[in-house]
């Protein structure tokens, strides 16, 4: 589903990945691990098009789409969804109309008001949200876990194949973690999309079992694990895996 080969990534001119290498299968789930300021943000970022992180060599392909060569808003309707650790506010636009004209631009069709009002009131019921969120404006004036649990009524309602979390579980306290967890362990049962995680620790880990954990230093990929490599860093820190390529 996504592969990113040979791939070396500059910001402002300074280059912040080099030889960083991916491959993520169809409803596999990826950790990335590291310590601060290796780059594991920026991978989000060129995933998602942001011009300010140029390739100067390599490739991120989607399915057999060249990702480098196309707008965020065209990445976003091949079903990549980006969930960020700091959700920017949009004051005057709500949710509500945000995901209908998404919706619509993304399957060609127009919405099912019915449908769409039935759904989204089940779906910020089951994030534990007020029924008010449907129309307040985007992620304006919420707290952090808020902010958190709106991306994921959005995600239900965009039903995204591809979910880059880019430490999810950031700024949450340990029910609101639970709750977006548990949302989460729902949508990849019923959809089963391919997952990448970045995150500095284990809880979300806890209830999202992943098949891969990866550690970034150095601006590549140096160790591969399973779960049990997230453990070890969690009790030892990152000092057995700097500087390993395995």
């Amino acid at each position: 589903m996504l592969t990113i080969k040979n791939v070396n990534l500059e910001v402002d001119k300074k280059e912040i990945l080099h030889d960083f290498n991916l491959n993520i299968k169809d409803g596999e789930i990826h950790v990335i691990m590291g310590p601060n300021g290796v780059g594991k943000s920026s991978i989000c970022k060129a995933i998602m098009g942001d011009k300010k992180y140029h390739l100067t060599n390599g490739s991120i392909y989607y399915n057999d789409k060249d990702l480098s060569k196309m707008s965020t808003t065209d990445i976003a309707k091949l079903g990549i969804m980006l969930i960020s650790q700091s959700p920017v506010a949009i004051p005057g636009v709500s949710n509500a109309d945000m995901l209908r004209n998404s919706i619509a631009s993304k399957t060609g069709k127009q919405v099912n008001i019915y449908e769409f009002n039935k759904k989204i009131t089940e779906v910020v019921k089951k994030l534990d949200l007020p029924t008010s969120f449907i129309h307040r404006s985007i992620n304006d004036g919420m707290s952090g876990g808020e902010r958190k649990k709106n991306e994921l009524m959005h995600m239900w309602m965009l039903e995204p194949n591809f979910i880059i979390l880019d430490e999810l579980d950031s700024g949450l306290d340990v029910d609101a973690l639970k709750i977006c967890s548990k949302s989460l362990n729902e949508y990849y049962e019923k959809y089963k999309p391919s997952i990448l995680i970045i995150t500095h620790h284990t809880q979300i880990l806890d209830n999202i079992k992943p098949n891969y954990v990866h550690i970034l230093t150095n601006g590549t990929i140096t160790y591969s694990g399973d779960l049990s490599t997230a453990k070890s860093i969690e009790a030892n820190g990152f000092n057995d895996y700097l500087g390993q390529i395995k």
